[in-house]
């Protein structure tokens, strides 16, 4: 198990192949979306690897049986707006009922600071793992803002869902929240002069919606 500070980093074969399209500046919207509700998918798996389970009885067609399930309650899913939704979709897809929960923020290009705009969260957080989703750890402005929000909430534990992080991110996050695991596809080289992830794959919210 990695340290809080230190991100796990997918290595699955599946990842690397979805990262390497989502990075592919040729890769269409409808294909980017796909491939990044695929990467919430895989992220969330690993970040759910040690959930506790317990058992519930169903019934078959054939028969009655006692099936392993995940221990209730379930984790809350929480989508930082607006890229955070590409992500989310794919964790849906693996937890249906989950309960979701959004906060809304966007950085000033000037400042670089983020701007908040909306929390909305489930009023139980505290007796559920909150699964943040944000598909670029770059100086980690919103990401320690969204975590500072969910704890105020009550959130206890707190894990944080990436496609791609820089290593100044990765940094200040573990500065300001060191108790924090983060699953990312891969931490890149820094951050360039506009506090963007190089190589990186671009702006995630404008290709998942098409607003380049």
């Amino acid at each position: 198990m990695s340290a809080p500070h230190r991100p796990t980093v997918l290595d699955h074969p599946l990842a690397l192949e979805t990262l390497a399209a989502l990075r592919d500046r040729t890769t269409p919207g409808p294909a980017f979306r796909a491939r990044l509700r695929a990467l919430g998918m895989l992220l969330l798996a690993e970040a759910c690897r040690d959930l506790p389970v317990a058992t519930r009885w169903i019934e078959t067609p054939l028969a009655g049986m006692q099936a392993r399930v995940i221990a209730r309650p379930l984790p809350c899913l929480v989508s930082v707006l607006r890229a955070g939704d590409g992500l989310l979709a794919g964790m849906l897809d693996l937890l249906p009922d989950a309960p979701v929960g959004q906060i809304g923020l966007w950085r000033d290009h000037a400042s670089l600071r983020p701007v908040e705009y909306l929390v909305k969260l489930p009023r139980d957080i505290a007796e559920r793992r909150a699964i943040l989703a944000d598909p670029m750890l770059a100086t980690a402005g919103t990401a320690i803002v969204a975590i500072t929000r969910l704890k105020e909430a009550g959130a206890r534990e707190v894990r944080m869902l990436a496609a791609l992080a820089a290593p100044e991110g990765v940094a200040a996050l573990a500065a300001a929240h060191p108790d924090v695991r983060v699953f990312v596809g891969a931490v890149d080289e820094r951050l360039d002069e506009h506090a963007y992830i190089v190589p990186g794959l671009g702006d995630a919210g404008d290709r998942l919606f098409g607003t380049t």
